[in-house]
């Protein structure tokens, strides 16, 4: 609607009079904690703004505050690939550590003094938003850092969130932030459930994901949540120097940003900072676990890179645990998907940061002897994050002679098989018998999990009885499944039974990487196999590769190459893969079905680059099948080198290695990428 056919028509005139009035307030709500009206005079408001639009409904625009919340949309959770990944940060869990972080960025940085800025780390769930002109077109959640998942109809829900950025936008703009739920409407939220006969939340940042991941957007809009953005991946059409800049940009733009950030000048001022945001963590609208510190200076930034998982340019100062005292009822041994016997205390539950614990990890029987513990014991417990609570020591003034010792199981609790320790270890037990059905379990939890094959409706309840009624006694076995024999479980009604035979067709496109971190192979997480994946291309390859050859790939060691042979080496496992491939999975990593020009060859980048930031850059190569690293070694194809170069570009002389300039770059992209 443009200023000038408002002005004729008294009727859009009001609508524009009433959108911008509802916006300005939403501002000083959500992003400002000033509010200016009611909640009633601001209902008014709105009430007043949807019967105009219901009467002149070609008067409504895509950003006006009544379209927050729509029908359920076709494309809910539909993947969505992340162009600069969402990486997590490195912890800091003392001062020291703190200050070691400091000096890994002084040593990086060669004589540069940077600045600093600090923000309070919000517990909630982490959310990509997309502005195209200032419109707001694509929301989704971090999901595995690579690729997560739109929740767009449910973000417009949310009202903090802009769904048209103020003032003069970016021409692009992808920014990060935090979806949370404040500790008050948390709890007022928790209460109107229970006087409902609903379930409850365990915690804050719980109700967040649970809400975020609605189907029905009205759903979401009825939970009270909220939005900070904390940085930005991509923009185009404007350019920040500082950090400090871009956040005092997202306030201009009616983006929420936590009231405490604070520029800090002297890395002793960011010490100072970080004691006072602790001290004041008690008295807080929402549950924070720590301070987030980041170099403010964006070329400094670029200067000191990443790793393959957290940025070298800021760290996450965490808070202490949370600790409380409650007494030890009984001891369970837990077996998990690789056969270990895990010691787990039963307490008498307890408030603990947010969260009411009734049971904590002891580690394993090593750690039971080390702490002393006994069945009846007084313990003081601590819960930090999502973090699984852990018992820390045995108030033993409160003994009263009772208590029980606990001991290593003499036989597998699940299956009564032979319980040993493996030649390699020397703290675990474990269940030796490969057809251990807790093993079983747990091992298809794991397969269907969302970083892993990604199954929708494989739970805890829904495993128990495919396995209880003998539907499935492997991960293949999930393949063959119908629909018949499901519906006759308790938990799958015919709508349901078909949703998860949906689920399960849709994880045979997965991929090799998704498939090898989904076997459950010890020692190898998502990044090794997603680099097995990338270096073999296909599981025949991999699993023909000795140890030898499994320690060429970039990042896998000794250890991790000596358990993915062992595993490919067992005679069950040859069984299991040509059943998978049997049943349709894909055997080789989808980005190696498509053009892969830069496959097998290393970058490593040094210095500003003019047209892109160094995440864009190393995102662009990866595509192309590329890799990135933080240093330049013998085996470094090319170094990129842009403004500013620092130590890389002498090594990369020194060594041989073919050094490009910006320029040289993107031609080189441009010729493969077209």
């Amino acid at each position: 609607m443009t200023a000038s056919s408002s002005s004729r028509d008294p009727v859009a005139a009001r609508i524009q009079r009433l959108r911008e009035a509802i916006r300005r307030h939403d501002d000083r709500y959500y992003a400002l904690n000033q509010p200016e009206v009611s909640d009633a005079e601001y209902d008014q408001l709105v009430r007043e703004l949807q019967s105009l639009e219901a009467h002149a409904p070609q008067l409504v625009t895509p950003d006006s505050p009544t379209q927050r919340v729509g029908g359920i949309p076709d494309q809910a959770f539909r993947p969505v690939r992340h162009a600069i990944p969402m990486l997590s940060l490195d912890n800091a869990f003392a001062e020291e550590e703190l200050d070691a972080w400091h000096q890994r960025v002084m040593k990086g940085l060669a004589g540069a003094s940077p600045t600093f800025t600090v923000e309070l780390k919000i517990d909630g769930v982490g959310l990509a938003l997309t502005y195209d002109r200032g419109l707001l077109v694509q929301a989704a959640t971090r999901g595995d850092g690579t690729t997560g998942e739109e929740v767009l109809a449910n973000a417009k829900t949310i009202r903090a969130i802009p769904l048209r950025l103020h003032g003069i936008a970016p021409r692009r703009l992808e920014l990060r932030g935090e979806v949370y739920m404040a500790i008050k409407e948390f709890e007022r939220y928790n209460a109107a459930a229970k006087r409902r006969g609903e379930e409850l939340f365990a915690n804050p940042r719980n109700a967040t994901s649970g809400s975020l991941r609605q189907k029905d957007p009205r759903v979401t809009a009825s939970r009270p949540l909220r939005f900070f953005t904390h940085s930005y991946g991509m923009v185009t059409g404007a350019r920040f120097t500082t950090h400090w800049e871009f956040l005092e940009a997202c306030r201009r733009f009616g983006l929420p940003v936590t009231e405490r950030a604070l520029f800090c000048r002297s890395f002793e001022k960011v010490r100072s900072q970080c004691r006072r945001l602790q001290q004041l963590r008690g008295r807080l609208r929402y549950e924070a676990d720590g301070v987030v510190i980041k170099v403010n200076e964006l070329a400094l930034q670029e200067r000191l890179g990443m790793t393959h998982k957290s940025p070298r340019w800021a760290v996450a100062y965490k808070f202490p645990a949370h600790q409380v005292t409650t007494q030890v009822v009984s001891v369970e041994h837990s077996v998990g998907r690789t056969g270990t016997i895990t010691p787990v205390a039963n307490l008498t539950p307890v408030a603990c940061g947010g969260v009411t614990i009734s049971n904590a990890t002891l580690h394993n029987y090593e750690e039971v002897g080390r702490l002393g513990v006994r069945v009846g014991d007084w313990v003081v417990i601590q819960r930090a994050g999502d973090v699984i609570p852990q018992v820390i020591k045995v108030v033993e003034s409160r003994r009263r002679g009772t208590e029980r010792p606990i001991k290593p199981p003499a036989k597998c609790p699940v299956c009564r098989g032979e319980v040993a320790k493996e030649k390699d270890e020397e703290v675990a037990y474990r269940c030796i018998n490969p057809s251990c059905p807790a093993q079983l379990l747990r091992s298809l939890l794991h397969f269907g999990s969302r970083a892993a094959m990604d199954i929708e409706g494989l739970g805890d309840a829904a495993v128990e009885q495919l396995v209880g009624r003998g539907l499935i006694h492997d991960a293949a076995d999930l393949y063959r499944l119908q629909a018949e024999p499901l519906q006759t479980l308790e938990l799958f009604a015919e709508k349901k039974a078909q949703k998860l035979l949906d689920a399960i067709a849709a994880s045979t496109s997965r991929g090799l990487a998704r498939l090898l971190y989904a076997l459950g192979i010890r020692h190898v997480g998502e990044k090794a196999a997603l680099d097995l994946a990338r270096h073999f291309g296909s599981m025949k390859r991999l699993m023909a590769a000795d140890p030898a050859r499994l320690e060429e790939v970039a990042g896998i060691g000794p250890v991790v190459a000596e358990a993915v042979a062992r595993f490919f080496h067992q005679p069950q496992t040859h069984a299991l893969i040509r059943k998978l491939e049997a049943a349709g999975l894909a055997m080789t990593e989808a980005t190696a079905r498509g053009p892969q020009p830069l496959a097998k060859e290393t970058f490593v980048f040094t210095g500003t680059l003019a047209s892109m930031s160094r995440p864009q850059a190393e995102a662009l190569v990866r595509r192309l099948g590329g890799r990135s690293a933080s240093s330049v070694s013998r085996k470094t194809d090319y170094v990129v080198a842009g403004e500013s170069p620092g130590s890389k570009f002498g090594e990369a002389k020194k060594l041989g290695v073919k050094i490009l300039d910006e320029a040289g770059f993107k031609k080189l992209l441009e010729k493969h990428h077209g």
